[in-house]
């Protein structure tokens, strides 16, 4: 089987992520990796916290906390929520750690020796006060375009321009407030994109045919504007440094890497952190370096990301002239919106995923979010949509035909699966609809498209209830006791299916379905055509449990309380 590296969209350390980005890179990507695990191949999920930048420091700061500290407690806090929503990383790193700041300065040396790093004057914000150049967010103003007063120096959040801290109409400094700033000239590096641009136009253009458009569309409007010489380097306190045996006039200024220069590198990074854990056992360089006939290297990420892993990183890798693994394929996302407008960090606006598992399981969630993925184009959360698809989808679809299925062949056949008859012209044909429904599952699958993958799956379970009403077993039994147990017998298979073909998704309540079961030897990852047309898994005899509810319906008082909570208007 095939050798798979996945990553997701790296989270900043800034705080607990929307439900925005959980569906535009980490959910996705999980959901892809359990399945390719489930049908056999080796995978390596790899994820980490992005943690250095001026938002760090700044977050720092202001819980008056060392910012080592603060990002040592972010990352915390986010991994728990990652666990709640049961993402099953292999490895979920930091880019602050010793591996990552030995990889990115071993890029930046290689670069530089290839002739693609130049170190440039600029001329920079400069604060008396605090005596430092300020980096673009550490400077704050009124922005010119729209008259936001809380601007700042990278882009205005009200109007979403792109600024510079010079545009900036009473600029005053993020640390101590003060106006008294200056313009002052300073060196940093610059990463000489310009002369990689062909070479990364090239490389585009080999995955053009295999690219979601989004991506590939996203990667040529970039090209066609140009790349342009970009600085790699920032005045923090807070960064992988620029290494002092290469740059020693800038080690001393204590100038560090930009944090979009060093967090694409912790992917490799993050996953020789896996590998120190267990040297013995575990080689990174077998996933990233020399592998591309080894290794298929998909990324998820939404749309904002998409440049800097599709153009702007390649040029990096391109230009250290060794073999680094590129990415094959990239799963680009559009925007999961609230009521039509941006979930917004800042505004605390929307859904966080803390929030969301203090409301309900991860499972409700993860299907929601897959079964309404923006792949195509934006789309909306609504409590009123959420609602109506956790009580169609899940509570009436799978739910009640697990409960229904058990619970009856409980009170008329006791606590084992019943033998009932031969199967029948029924059970044939229902076994070629799960087959054909199971193909075209798998199919969405590994062309990963998840909402389409998200309606097979739900046509699975509807299959089953289908079946259920067509054979009535709660009235078949008053003229034929052994065809009830047959339909019944078929029913409960359907259910063992549904929790191997169901956990991408829904993880836990697939484990739940699983273990109903009393089987001596289950350790079926996935289901055959063959297994799926003959529906035999679970035998007569075999011990069974009613579980508890899977999923409770919402009410119109749950869906009141929600808006009230967390809004429900129209942006």
């Amino acid at each position: 089987m095939a050798r798979h590296l996945i990553t997701s969209a790296l989270p900043y350390i800034n705080g607990i992520k929307h439900l925005g980005n959980m569906v535009g890179s980490m959910l996705p990507a999980d959901v892809y990796s359990r399945y390719l695990r489930q049908r056999g191949h080796e995978v390596l999920y790899i994820c980490a916290t992005d943690e250095h930048g001026t938002p760090a420091e700044l977050a720092a700061k202001e819980q008056g906390i060392p910012v080592a500290d603060f990002c040592a407690q972010a990352h915390d806090a986010q991994k728990a929520v990652y666990d709640g929503f049961a993402l099953a990383f292999d490895y979920f790193g930091r880019s602050s750690s010793a591996e990552n700041r030995e990889i990115t300065q071993h890029f930046a040396r290689r670069l530089n020796e290839n002739g693609f790093i130049e170190e440039r004057a600029i001329r920079q914000v400069y604060s008396p006060v605090d005596g430092r150049f300020l980096p673009d967010r550490y400077v704050e103003g009124t922005c010119p375009h729209c008259g936001y007063d809380k601007a700042r120096g990278d882009q205005c959040e009200n109007c979403t321009r792109v600024l510079d801290p010079t545009d900036l109409i009473n600029p005053r400094s993020a640390i101590s407030g003060s106006t008294e700033l200056e313009i002052r000239e300073t060196k940093h590096l610059f990463l000489l994109q310009s002369k990689l641009e062909n070479e990364v136009r090239e490389w585009v253009a080999k995955h053009d045919k295999d690219w979601p458009q989004l991506a590939s569309s996203i990667a040529h409007k970039w090209l066609t504007e140009g790349l342009h010489d970009r600085a790699i380097t920032r005045d923090l306190d807070w960064g992988v440094p620029v290494p002092a045996d290469t740059w020693p006039e800038l080690a001393a200024e204590g100038k560090v890497f930009y944090v979009w220069f060093d967090a694409p590198i912790e992917y490799i990074g993050a996953t020789k952190e896996w590998a120190d854990q267990d040297p013995s056992t575990r080689d990174w360089k077998s996933w990233w370096y020399d592998v591309d006939t080894d290794v298929r290297y998909t990324e998820f990420m939404a749309k904002d990301n998409v440049p800097f892993h599709t153009v702007m990183f390649p040029a990096t890798e391109l230009g250290v002239r060794e073999p680094w693994k590129k990415v094959d394929y990239v799963k680009a996302f559009n925007w999961l919106t609230y009521y039509g407008g941006k979930f917004s960090t800042s505004q605390k606006r929307g859904v966080f995923t803390d929030q969301a598992l203090d409301i309900l399981p991860a499972d409700y969630w993860r299907y929601f979010l897959i079964a309404n993925a923006p792949e195509s184009d934006d789309s909306s959360f609504t409590w009123e949509h959420f609602t109506a698809t956790v009580n169609k989808d899940l509570a009436d679809t799978l739910g009640n035909f697990v409960n229904r299925v058990l619970s009856f062949s409980r009170k008329r056949f006791g606590d084992d699966v019943p033998a009932g008859g031969e199967p029948g012209e029924a059970e044939a044909k229902l076994g070629g609809q799960i087959a054909d429904l199971l193909a075209e599952y798998e199919a969405q699958m590994e062309a990963l498209q998840f909402r389409k993958a998200a309606a097979a799956l739900r046509a699975l379970w509807s299959a089953g209830n289908s079946y259920l009403e067509e054979k009535a077993p709660w009235l078949e039994i008053k003229t034929d006791k052994d065809g009830a147990a047959l339909t019944l017998r078929t029913a409960m298979n359907l259910i063992h299916l549904y929790s191997v073909v169901s956990e991408p998704f829904i993880p836990a309540t697939a484990k739940t379905m699983r273990e109903a079961f009393a089987l001596t030897d289950d350790t079926a990852a996935w289901v055959t055509a063959d297994e799926a047309r003959t529906l035999t898994s679970v035998p007569a005899g075999t011990p069974f449990t009613v579980p508890p509810v899977l999923f409770a319906k919402l009410t119109d008082e749950d869906l009141e309380t929600y808006k009230e909570r967390f809004g429900g208007t129209e942006a």
